[in-house]
């Protein structure tokens, strides 16, 4: 069976054909209407906490791990995380403008990224389910992992990858216990039988994002816009027994609204941000 190695990456072995390198699909294309208050100038995972977007955030604790290889559907005001990406390198750079004859730019001691950042526009209203499947020719036909471009957390990854490989699941999804504004999991053992709309809190699990998906996972979504990914594909998945749940006890935490942005920049600001980890 396949192993996991370091830097989330695995070696090749018989079983379910895990890819060498597990790629990181980030839902980036939402509408973030609930914190409006920035949303109405850029995508929500361009918010920033600290100087750098929250989506940053995210790619850099991913890539903490060992994964560094990214599909990222944008949506809402997607130029602007495309613009971000194209000029990562020179403001991450000290640079040298030399307007003379010469006409030329150098770049001193770069700041650069293991990354492979492939940037997809998934369409202006499309829901969750629909981006992934519009980006699944990027994604090939292997295992990968799905989170949220609004949630940081202290997930361990590779514990996360290796229950979803042990499992046998078609997707395994990362459990939070956050309070009662959720809509929470029915489970049996590490197997999620169906979901609950808005309970009160009763200590019930929310998917957290942070998930693995089989390949086989596309069969459940529709390219249409209308899809969402939590909606019936998850239902549908549950009923199936196949959707399993890691369990996660640490810190997360979600972007929703301006209150919590403004929490977890003042933990940035503090030095006390769990999910800082590189």
């Amino acid at each position: 069976r396949p192993r996991l190695s370091k830097g989330g990456l695995f070696d090749r072995g018989c079983g379910r054909g895990w890819p060498a390198i597990v790629k990181v699909v980030i839902l980036a294309g939402g509408l973030g209407t609930r914190i409006s208050e920035e949303s109405h100038l850029k995508p929500k995972p361009m918010i920033t906490i600290g100087e750098q977007p929250i989506l940053w955030h995210i790619m850099k604790y991913y890539s903490s791990f060992g994964f560094h290889d990214f599909v990222i559907c944008c949506g809402y005001k997607g130029h602007i995380i495309k613009e971000y990406f194209a000029d990562y390198y020179l403001y991450r750079s000290d640079v040298t403008f030399d307007f003379s004859a010469e006409n030329r730019m150098t770049v001193h001691e770069n700041v650069a990224e293991p990354w492979r950042v492939t940037l997809v526009d998934t369409g202006l209203n499309t829901q969750t389910g629909g981006r992934i499947k519009r980006v699944q020719k990027y994604i090939g036909d292997e295992p990968f992992m799905l989170t949220y471009g609004d949630g940081v957390g202290t997930v361990d990854l590779n514990a996360l990858l290796e229950q979803h490989r042990i499992s046998g699941k078609t997707v395994t999804l990362t459990g939070i216990q956050p309070g009662g504004r959720f809509g929470v999991l029915d489970l049996e053992g590490q197997t999620v039988t169906g979901f609950r709309e808005k309970a009160k809190e009763d200590g019930g699990w929310i998917n957290g994002g942070f998930m693995v998906m089989e390949p086989e996972v596309f069969g459940y979504l529709s390219a249409d816009e209308s899809c969402i990914l939590e909606r019936t594909p998850l239902e549908a998945l549950a009923r199936e027994g196949k959707l399993g749940i890691y369990k996660h006890n640490g810190f997360w935490q979600c972007m929703d609204t301006q209150r919590d942005k403004i929490w977890l920049e003042d933990r940035w600001n503090k030095g006390n941000a769990p999910w800082r980890v590189w």
